[in-house]
């Protein structure tokens, strides 16, 4: 799924009108066509190191901080079992949580992405020291405010549009139906949160791709503020900017993310039964 994610960066950070011997993209497949043509099929995975170091402790801090948030807001609200408003409220927390841990990972991304960064960097760990150095070491948190926007809309969308479909298709009586369930379930929360905070993933983009200049006031900084430049400079569409590529990775990731996350933590339960079950 990773040169869906160049694709959108990419498109994200395209900003105004063509510029003359730029490579300019109408879009997901003219982006791949040029980017294939002109910079070679190995670029589609440029800067794939950092995700694949985020993904396992992002995904297992996301379903970790949902299941502790839960509970808290159970016990806050004194109810017994979730309801629509709690997976909603529960999501977006677990959305914040994730977030403090993406974005050192997601700004080495986003610089490795962008073609203007080819002669900058040599890889991962060549951004963190040219960061740190040039920038400070709390550079590595740019675009922190962005991030927690964009996780806390997504998973608000994602767990409470999975505890709603989850409410509304019939209950799965085999393994079978409960994995295709949880694929429905899944993709759905994963096309919804992707509706709800592609706005905040393309001034994301551009804040993490701005390098700090002392004395200067970046152009995009704060996330709001970044939100209405992009719509009053490009219009509403450009909030949108990359969607397509956004969402065909992250809406059946969303149901394969929610599917291997149950069969997992089923495997383990079981384990733990067989387990206890020898002790006895």
């Amino acid at each position: 799924m990773y040169p869906l994610d160049v694709l959108k960066t990419r498109i994200q950070l395209q900003t105004g009108k063509p510029t003359p011997g730029v490579d300019h993209y109408n879009g997901m497949l003219d982006c791949f066509k040029k980017i294939v043509k002109n910079e070679g099929p190995s670029r589609l995975y440029r800067g794939i190191t950092a995700p694949i170091l985020m993904e396992a402790p992002k995904r297992a801090t996301k379903f970790a901080a949902n299941d502790k948030w839960g509970k808290f807001y159970r016990d806050l609200f004194g109810q017994q079992q979730m309801t629509q408003s709690l997976s909603v409220l529960t999501g977006a927390s677990a959305g914040a949580t994730e977030s403090f841990i993406v974005v050192p990972f997601e700004l080495v991304k986003i610089r490795l992405q962008d073609k203007a960064s080819a002669g900058k960097y040599n890889g991962m760990v060549d951004v963190v020291v040219k960061t740190v150095r040039n920038e400070g070491l709390l550079a590595m948190y740019n675009g922190l405010e962005s991030t927690l926007w964009r996780h806390i809309l997504w998973n608000a969308g994602y767990f409470g549009c999975i505890f709603q479909v989850r409410q509304l298709i019939p209950k799965a009586e085999t393994k079978k139906g409960q994995t295709i369930n949880d694929i429905i379930a899944g993709t759905i929360g994963g096309t919804v949160g992707t509706l709800f905070n592609t706005p905040m993933d393309v001034v994301k983009s551009r804040i993490q791709n701005t390098i700090k200049v002392p004395g200067q006031v970046p152009k995009y900084n704060w996330a709001w503020p970044a939100v209405l430049t992009v719509f009053k400079e490009e219009g509403f569409g450009a909030l949108y900017k990359g969607f397509i590529p956004k969402v065909l990775r992250l809406g059946p990731g969303g149901g394969i993310l929610l599917v291997v996350y149950t069969g997992v933590m089923d495997m383990f339960r079981n384990m733990r039964d067989e387990r206890l079950g020898k002790q006895l």
